[in-house]
């Protein structure tokens, strides 16, 4: 039997309010997960339109129901994202998103991309990771890649390409804990306030360094 309408609204106002009181730890869950603020948007928002066409009567912690969906449904789209990973084009790197009145937000977004930065490391030359992050972080041109690195433009292409490969292999290495501050922190630097100097100088040095040993 239909609902009445009074009932209707103050079902779907309790919903909305269940929801709403779980959308932080649950954007969270899905933003560690993703690595991406729009894919996890993408993901409440499906977990927002199940939520609704569910049997809540049944729920007795809606909470832990919301982020048990928003993990399967994140989990889906890794899921999905793994079987096209070889024709993947884009940057392993976090998108950016506004922590600024969230704290623990804030840390899950350091944490996503700290594991970011040393998968970059891991399995990265210093020339591929230099000329990855270049191009696929910051969208500088290879003319200029090829000139801070000291390379031809074709390797300058070569090396973002290769960089793609290996980072959809597994193979890894061991990476010290001090270079791995060292780049993150340089990383950071170039990220939010603009100074890619710092990123360029440090890229250089290791290009440098890895001729020369």
């Amino acid at each position: 039997m239909p609902c009445k309408s009074v009932d209707c609204a103050d079902d779907l106002r309790e919903a909305e309010a269940a929801f709403h009181d779980a959308r932080r730890l649950t954007f969270k869950v899905a933003y560690r997960m993703l690595s991406s603020a729009s894919e996890a948007e993408d993901v409440l928002q499906e977990a927002w339109i199940r939520w609704q066409a569910c049997d809540r009567s049944q729920v007795r912690n809606p909470q832990a129901f919301l982020t048990t969906m928003v993990t399967r449904l994140a989990a889906n789209v890794l899921q999905s994202a793994r079987v096209r990973r070889e024709n993947y084009v884009g940057s392993p790197l976090p998108e950016p998103v506004d922590s600024q009145g969230d704290p623990a937000l804030r840390t899950e977004n350091g944490e996503a991309l700290e594991v970011a930065v040393r998968m970059l490391m891991e399995r990265l030359t210093p020339a591929e990771r230099a000329a990855y992050v270049l191009r696929m972080a910051f969208d500088y041109p290879y003319p200029q890649i090829a000139g801070i690195l000291g390379q031809s433009q074709a390797n300058a292409r070569q090396l973002v390409s290769r960089a793609r490969r290996h980072l959809a292999a597994e193979k890894r290495a061991r990476v010290p804990a001090a270079d791995h501050q060292r780049f993150l922190g340089a990383f950071l630097t170039a990220a939010r306030a603009g100074n890619v100097a710092v990123l360029e100088k440090l890229f250089e040095e290791e290009v440098v360094l890895r001729r020369s040993a």
